[in-house]
């Protein structure tokens, strides 16, 4: 794995290459701005409605002090919890990464675990020193992948990606599942159709762009070989379905 002009190089266990544009200091910064935008109203929402809560009462000097360290607490799970939140519902993205199309991965190409965004933004306290992520730019600057501390700690980094619909999609149109019999897999070799395995059955251990980029490559690679036809072709992953039905039933495993 290395990176070069900015972009990240993964070798994948299929031996097929992939490329990934690094988030630079402003991609990034533009998404943290959105998601402090968030941060910002939500807490201010809170903070008006514990004033609510608090005003038509008179604390005591114990009572103020417990009020006072919640509100600190809310305040970190706000700070570090929000990002967590997200990056482990949307696979690595913030509402702030998903509008700019960025999204956090392992360096490895495969999708953070909830272990590595919890380690990334605890180390947010870090880098967000001495103010306006002062430590975490610098960091950054001074990265050939554009990492701030929490991404060398938890082994991540973040890259753009275009939405999924896309990639998947491409120029294939679908097609009935029935129609991998139409495919001469007679010209497949052990190890192309080991490689269909291989990428079918760990699929879901791979981030977005990697799996849709990963399919892709698969089939250009297969459709000459076998003669596939251009017009109604499905898309990338199922046709590696289709492929490995087909293989399966002339071989007569399953």
């Amino acid at each position: 794995m290395d990176a070069q002009h900015d972009k990240l190089s993964i070798e994948t266990p299929e031996l097929i290459p992939l490329e990934f544009p690094l988030a630079g200091v402003g991609s990034r910064f533009l998404a943290l701005a959105v998601d402090s935008l968030i941060q910002i109203v939500v807490g201010m929402a809170g903070l008006v409605l514990g004033m609510l809560m608090v005003l038509p009462f008179s604390p005591s000097h114990r009572q103020t002090i417990w009020v006072a360290a919640i509100a600190i607490l809310v305040y970190f799970l706000l700070q570090s919890g929000y990002f967590t939140f997200f990056e482990c519902l949307w696979n690595g993205q913030t509402p702030g990464k998903r509008w700019f199309h960025l999204r956090v991965i392992k360096e490895s190409g495969r999708p953070i675990t909830v272990y590595d965004s919890v380690v990334r933004n605890l180390m947010r306290i870090v880098d967000s020193l001495p103010g306006f992520y002062g430590v975490g730019i610098v960091s950054a600057l001074l990265s050939s992948n554009c990492k701030r501390l929490g991404d060398y700690v938890a082994g991540t980094v973040v890259v753009h990606e275009e939405p999924l619909a896309s990639q998947v999609q491409g120029d294939w149109t679908p097609r009935p599942a029935s129609a991998s019999s139409a495919y001469d897999v007679s010209r497949l070799a052990p190890e192309e159709f080991q490689l269909i395995e291989t990428f079918l059955m760990r699929r879901t251990q791979l981030a977005p762009q990697i799996r849709a980029q990963t399919a892709n490559q698969i089939a250009l690679r297969l459709e000459a070989r076998l003669g596939i036809p251009a017009q109604n072709r499905p898309n990338a992953e199922t046709l590696l379905e289709h492929l490995a039905h087909a293989y399966r039933d002339r071989m007569q495993f399953r």
